[in-house]
C-alpha cells in the first residue's frame, strides 16, 4: 500500500461507519479496497464482530476489523508458511490502538453494555457514535501504517 493512501484508510473507514456500516466492516472494507481486494465475502466476514464481538463487549470490533485488513496482506495462505510477521504486525496494531485509547475492550472504551437495553440508551443518549467513528477510523489508520511500512521491507 502507498503511504500516501493512509489518511484516505482513515477517511474512507469513518464515512463507511457513519453511513450504516458496523465498525469492524467499515475498517475491513477500507483496507481490502485500498489493497484492491474485492469480494461479496467483504463485509460479511466482519460483520460478527461488530459491537466487540457481537455486543458482548470484548475486543472493540475496529481492531478486529483492522486484524483481518492485515491478515489480507501479511496471512498465511499455506500451513507451512511462516505466521510471524502477522503476528507481530496484530500485536503492534493492539500496542498502538491501546496506548491511544487506553483498552482495546469495547465496553471499557464505551462504558456501557451495548448488549442491553440501558447500555444502548447510554450509547445513544452520551452520542457514543461519535468516539466510535474514532476508533474505527485510528484503526484503520494504523492497520494501513503497518501494511505500508510491511510493503516497504518487503514483508
Amino acid at each position: 500500500m502507498d503511504s500516501s493512501k493512509v489518511s484516505t484508510v482513515r477517511k474512507e473507514a469513518e464515512d463507511l461507519f457513519n453511513h450504516g456500516r458496523c465498525c469492524a466492516e467499515s475498517v475491513l472494507l477500507a483496507l481490502a479496497n485500498a489493497q484492491g481486494i474485492n469480494s461479496d465475502l467483504i463485509p460479511k466476514i466482519a460483520t460478527g464482530f461488530c459491537g466487540g464481538m457481537a455486543r458482548t463487549g470484548c475486543q472493540c470490533g475496529a481492531i478486529s476489523g483492522a486484524m483481518m485488513g492485515i491478515d489480507l496482506v501479511l496471512g498465511r495462505a499455506q500451513p507451512d508458511t511462516s505466521n510471524q510477521d502477522c503476528y507481530e504486525a496484530i500485536q503492534r496494531l493492539i500496542r498502538e490502538f491501546e496506548a491511544e485509547f487506553g483498552s482495546r475492550y469495547c465496553y471499557e472504551l464505551l462504558g456501557c453494555d451495548l448488549n442491553t437495553p440501558e447500555g444502548h440508551a447510554a450509547y445513544q443518549a452520551r452520542g457514543l457514535k461519535v468516539q466510535c467513528t474514532v476508533y474505527t477510523g485510528k484503526a484503520a489508520e494504523i492497520a494501513a501504517q503497518i501494511i505500508t511500512e510491511s510493503s516497504t521491507q518487503g514483508a
